[in-house]
């Protein structure tokens, strides 16, 4: 079994990192350099830093931040929002990310995902699936969080699976920003049906919220942005706890 992965995930806006709840109200949270160094230095397996109002505005990522982030840290990381096109994800993989995230462009153009990965291979893409509780299911959302689709989130993930994702970035929009835990029923039935890593996001809030996303939702990695922003664990905290109670983590 390969070791569960504990990723940061800066959300960032204006060149700056912001932190909200359900999606909305966010907050200013630091700088996207420093804090993607300081978690770095704490033993992040990975960092992801996601331009949440790219898709939305319709704005390109700055690509200066990702050259700045390249040369600073020296864990793999992956840069999400607008990419829209082979040339931008190229774009932003020249600079020097590890993996992009694709969400909203995904679900225009879901041939999109096919394409990327045939050409830069499965590794490199990551599709961002935001997801919100809708009758007995859960539907997926775009732009950020701000348009509903009226897709089935379990049937979209296979098909994106299918379409050559290398892993799923899975937001509970429910339960993003709340710190009352993950949504563990999504996640371990979105896991029981792919093959392919799903990394569990929305809702950390305390050490055994995201054991229970890895052990419970049998994630294969765990995202948080809050409760490493403001200082209330670090990653090695959590690494400690998860190592403590039987998770297989990288030291």
């Amino acid at each position: 079994m390969l070791a569960k992965r504990i990723i940061p995930c800066l959300d960032v806006d204006a060149g700056r990192v912001v932190k909200g709840t359900n999606f909305i109200d966010t907050k200013d949270a630091g700088d996207p350099i420093e804090l993607g160094k300081k978690y770095d230095e704490q033993g992040a397996d990975e960092l992801v830093f996601l331009d949440i109002t790219a898709s939305h505005e319709k704005r390109d990522i700055v690509v200066d931040m990702v050259r700045r982030v390249a040369k600073e840290i020296f864990i793999p990381f992956t840069v999400g929002g607008g990419l829209d096109s082979v040339d931008a994800i190229e774009n932003i993989l020249k600079s020097g990310a590890d993996k992009v995230s694709i969400n909203t462009a995904a679900v225009k153009d879901p041939g999109l995902v096919k394409e990327a990965s045939d050409y830069f291979g499965s590794q490199c893409i990551v599709v961002a699936v935001d997801a919100k509780r809708a009758g007995n299911g859960w539907e997926v959302y775009i732009h950020g969080g701000r348009t509903p689709t009226g897709i089935d989130a379990l049937a979209w993930m296979r098909q994106m699976q299918e379409m050559g994702a290398g892993e799923i970035l899975l937001t509970s929009m429910d339960c993003d920003g709340t710190k009352t835990g993950y949504d563990i029923d999504l996640l371990y039935k979105t896991s029981e049906q792919l093959s392919i890593p799903v990394i569990a996001s929305g809702g950390a809030g305390t050490l055994e919220s995201i054991y229970d996303a890895l052990a419970k939702g049998n994630a294969d990695a765990a995202l948080a942005a809050s409760i490493f922003h403001y200082g209330t664990y670090t990653v090695k905290d959590v690494k400690s706890y998860l190592a403590d109670r039987g998770i297989e983590v990288r030291s």
